[in-house]
């Protein structure tokens, strides 16, 4: 069954090798480096700017009495620097920075708004916040007391220009540096998919152990060039596509910003070999018209998570490439490597030292039992939530102290992650322990529900999640209702879609009675976080308020849709 295929845990046994090291080991790489723009930034170059900012950081964040900064009480040792930035070059200086000093980073999401991004700055102990031009507006009358620069200002080109050197070749002195595997380099929050976002501690060992795992696994070497367009200020692209190319000295492409329509034209131009995802990129560049030369690229590996089957194999087919699926998250607890053996719907194989509990007793639970048609017989006794023996590479959480314990209770990992579990030992996510459905009395997941929904032809996003029975089957009614959110295809008709829906739903014989969808809302975008991860609390708290959307409900024993 087992591939091999060696996974986090064999890279995080083996030598360490510090970030740090890997952004000097760059200093004389000239022909490679940074693509942002249509303008290569040479290694050699950007391994200088990562000196200049260290220099220019320490200077803002120093204790004379003329630092804009000193009187800041978040200035303490060490010093936490906020980035509200675009995908640009200076976004990989700031983080090589960091790596290679005593200072830490925190990307701060801009799609978080008024209190919550300042709620954000104040939880991740900013001293000092560096914008852009197209961020700046958003911290405009925050009740925050942390200075904010603009790298767009005339105020940071001087500071840069008062620690320039001629020479490009110039490094950080490591001399010094806490640059050992529990070193702090950055402070990543979490998606916020079912609360408030947590500041995740990124440290030395977080970086370098997937990206030189990834690196290894995929072949790759410094003719390669990785594509990053996911967001700088999530793990995704932190602890993937950017160590991939420092510990290979290969290039990496940068974008400001996801864009599906420019996806293939960006890949030819630079010449790219891998690219990482997360959430709904693939299918979203899927949607763009299909050209007879789409496979003529250079692209090998797409490597990310949570992108449905049929999207991983028609993302394949059409540009030639290979599509691979993890699972992790950012706080990097648990993770499951897919082999090539792996069943479509299965995340991989259960990793050593990874079990499948009951979230309230601590109990294993059973193995998954399916019927003739793959129905899951045994959900309350086989879905439970991954837990691992240890903390993996987490590393706690940036003061919250509580999250902490909660996370590890027992001296175990908790992922909050639902799954099951069959006799041959592959892995079934089944969705987050906060989204539960609980449907005449049975636990229910979304997971299983929105793999079967995404085989309806005219269906290109699907989001499965609950809303109180009460709302939906009328007065009286406890417990909770299957809800299902559904973007169409170009062209499809949303009166057609409900129409059909019952009888779609009836033919496919894996989906269980009560796992039926009692709410359709069509809609023409489902709510995401700024990582493209589904919100689904967000359509929980609108119940059967259309807010714009169609809304169809289906009575129950009943297999129809009606207007609602």
């Amino acid at each position: 069954m087992n591939a091999p295929v060696r996974t986090i845990a064999d890279v995080a046994a083996g030598p360490y090798a510090s970030v740090a090291e890997a952004v000097v080991a760059l200093r004389d790489v000239r022909d490679r480096g940074i693509w942002s723009d249509g303008e290569l930034t040479p290694w050699s170059q950007a391994v200088g700017a990562v000196a200049v900012r260290i220099a220019a950081l320490r200077e803002l964040l120093g204790s004379s009495s003329t630092s804009p900064v000193a009187s800041s009480p978040a200035s303490a040792s060490p010093p936490h620097v906020g980035l509200l930035l675009a995908g640009t070059p200076e976004y990989l200086h700031l983080l090589g920075a960091a790596a290679c000093s005593e200072i830490v980073v925190a990307g701060l999401n801009p799609t978080r708004r008024g209190a919550a991004l300042a709620r954000d700055a104040a939880l991740a102990d900013c001293a000092l916040i560096l914008t852009d031009t197209d961020h700046a507006g958003l911290l405009d009358g925050l009740p925050i007391d942390i200075p904010v620069i603009s790298v767009d200002s005339p105020q940071w080109a001087d500071l840069l220009a008062r620690h320039s050197d001629d020479s490009d070749a110039v490094a950080p002195d490591l001399s010094g540096t806490p640059a050992g595997p529990d070193d702090l380099v950055a402070l990543v929050f979490t998606s916020g998919t079912s609360g408030d976002p947590k500041a995740v501690r990124i440290t030395q060992s977080k970086i370098s152990v997937p990206g030189r795992m990834l690196a290894d696994r995929f072949g790759i070497g410094p003719d390669d060039c990785v594509y990053s367009a996911m967001p700088l200020f999530h793990s995704n692209a932190v602890m993937v596509a950017w160590p991939i190319a420092l510990f290979t000295g290969c290039s990496i492409a940068l974008r400001r910003r996801f864009s599906a329509s420019n996806w293939l034209d960006d890949v030819r131009r630079h010449g790219c070999t891998f690219a990482n995802y997360v959430g709904a990129p693939l299918s979203y560049i899927l949607a763009t018209p299909e050209r007879p030369d789409d496979a003529h690229n250079p692209m090998r590996v797409v490597y990310g998570n949570e992108a449905p089957a049929e999207v991983r194999h028609e993302f394949a087919r059409r540009f030639g490439v290979t599509v691979v699926d993890g699972f992790g998250s950012s706080e990097g607890g648990v993770s499951v490597s897919r082999t090539p053996d792996t069943p479509d719907a299965a995340l991989g194989p259960l990793p050593a030292g990874v079990s499948i509990v009951d979230p309230e007793t601590g109990a294993t639970c059973e193995r998954a039992r399916f019927d003739h048609a793959g129905v899951l017989l045994n959900a309350d006794e086989a879905v439970g939530e991954l837990v691992a023996d240890g903390p993996g590479l987490f590393a706690g959480y940036w003061g919250d102290p509580a999250a902490d314990a909660e996370r590890m209770r027992g001296g175990r990992f908790h992922s909050g992650d639902l799954a099951y579990v069959d006799d041959d030992g592959w892995v079934y996510f089944a969705g987050r322990s906060g989204g539960w459905m609980r449907v005449d009395g049975e636990n229910l997941a979304a997971a299983p529900v929105e793999r079967v929904l995404r085989r309806h032809p005219d269906l290109v996003e699907v989001g499965v999640y609950a809303v109180p029975a009460g709302e939906v089957r009328g007065p009286g009614t406890i417990g909770d209702a299957v809800a299902a959110a559904v973007v169409l295809r170009d062209g499809a008709d949303p009166v057609e879609v409900a129409a059909g829906m019952g009888e779609f739903l009836a033919e496919q014989s894996d989906l269980g009675p009560k796992q039926w969808p009692s709410l359709l809302r069509v809609t023409a975008e489902l709510p995401r976080t700024a990582s493209f991860k589904f919100r689904s609390r967000d359509l929980t708290e609108r119940g059967v308020d259309p807010a714009g959307d169609g809304l169809w409900i289906r009575a129950a024993g009943s297999t129809g849709f009606i207007p609602a």
